[in-house]
């Protein structure tokens, strides 16, 4: 009798555990659609209070990580729950995977933060060796996962100086000057250029130009794009622009906005502009062919009117860029400023649409409001007598939909994606 009760406790038991397991929802961990995705990232969003910031802006600049932007949550604020940056941290600054790296505002040394909990935590510090850079105005890129190098011009304005840092301690690699010369009428450098590295051909391109000397310095040579060596980082070509026109954003490299990447096949662009009679100015998506280490004269992506502001690359050969329109502002705070998607094989640029309407225009220039991960574009727009709005645009569809909502009272700075720390 014993024997028999226990056999059919057992065979209870069984049919229990195997009823659960047979009921579990698609929707839980381990089902067998497949194993489940564990999010490795978590969105820093950056803003300003009163007005926008960049520029050297005094203005209160806060930060706060959100794992998600999407519209199913409550409107984010951050009153309580984001940290204040701007007393230690420039709003100009370098992301790679989980880590910060800047100039900080004390303007001394080279830093690695990291933001955790919403507090800044220093990583590793060192000061500056032989060459000094200023808070906010230089130029980067990375070799590889772990050789950062900065340029930029020295003090006086007449050198162009690069230093190469071990990303893992800061400690220098090494440091020196371009052998570059000062062309016919310049008298000094522009202030940053922009450096980028194109790994297929193992080359640094350094975009550059000079300028007039005074306190009203004119660009005097068009944009020359200087090829280096990143091992000896000697100069191995020297080449003004076909094109009478500059790099956007060039006196604060890519720190706020991103003025140039590198495509699929291995194809490098910049976004440039130049001035017409009446003031305006009208930019260019220029292109180095793969191999290549000068542009092609008949290609320009940028069909659209206005002024890049800054250009993602979203894979697929679409690129998501920031413009202004001068006719409705050039000022930061103007909502002269609205989004794109350029397809860099047909040159077509389509104004990026909610509903059948195009968005918005936004105000705020310096900015990196644009974010992209997992073949979905963030980006920010601050309409005039709107809340702060996040839409998202998904890359394999083409279509945008609604995602977070900012408290009013809060410019966007920029919407980053970091790395979870492992």
């Amino acid at each position: 009798m014993r024997k028999i009760k226990f056999l059919l406790l057992l065979f209870i038991s069984l049919s229990v555990a195997f009823g659960m397991t047979g009921c579990k929802s698609n929707d839980e961990p381990g089902n067998s659609d497949g194993p489940s995705v564990i999010q490795d990232y978590h969105f820093d969003l950056w803003v300003a209070l009163d007005r926008h910031g960049g520029i050297g802006r005094d203005v209160q600049t806060l930060v706060r990580s959100i794992n998600s932007l999407e519209a199913d949550q409550p409107e984010i604020t951050f009153q309580g729950a984001g940290t204040e940056v701007n007393s230690l941290l420039s709003l100009e600054t370098i992301l790679k995977g989980a880590y910060y790296y800047q100039v900080p505002v004390s303007g001394d040394r080279f830093a690695k933060y990291v933001i955790r909990n919403n507090e800044i935590e220093v990583i590793k510090e060192r000061r500056f060796q032989t060459n000094t850079y200023s808070t906010r105005k230089y130029t980067h890129a990375w070799l590889n996962d772990n050789t950062l190098v900065i340029m930029a011009s020295n003090g006086d304005g007449d050198k162009i100086l690069w230093t190469k840092l071990n990303a893992d301690d800061m400690s220098i690699i090494s440091e020196g000057t371009l052998d570059v010369s000062m062309p016919e009428g310049g008298v000094v450098f522009t202030t940053s250029g922009i450096l980028t590295y194109r790994a297929s051909d193992n080359k640094l391109f350094y975009f550059y130009y000079a300028k007039s000397g005074g306190k009203r310095a004119q660009r005097v040579t068009p944009m020359i794009t200087a090829v280096i060596n990143p091992v000896t980082m000697a100069v191995e070509s020297n080449t003004p622009c076909f094109l009478d026109c500059e790099m956007v954003g060039s006196a604060y490299g890519e720190l706020l906005q991103t003025s140039t990447f590198i495509d699929g096949n291995n194809n490098l662009y910049i976004a440039c502009f130049n001035t017409d009679a009446e003031g305006n100015e009208h930019s260019h998506l220029l292109k180095i062919p793969a191999g290549s280490t000068t542009f092609d004269r008949n290609y320009d992506g940028f069909t659209a009117d206005g002024k890049l502001i800054s250009v993602m690359y979203m894979g697929d050969n679409k690129v998501m860029a920031y413009a202004r329109e001068d006719q409705r502002g050039t000022g930061v705070d103007d909502f002269s400023h609205y989004y794109i998607v350029i397809d860099v094989v047909t040159k077509v640029n389509s104004p990026v649409t909610y509903n059948g309407q195009r968005l918005a225009y936004s105000s705020g220039r310096f900015s990196s409001r644009m974010a992209y991960v997992n073949h979905k574009a963030y980006i920010g727009v601050d309409a005039e007598g709107r809340s702060p709005q996040i839409y998202i645009y998904d890359v394999n569809t083409g279509k945008t939909s609604l995602g977070a909502t900012m408290a009013p009272g809060y410019y966007f700075e920029q919407i980053r994606v970091v790395e979870n720390l492992r």
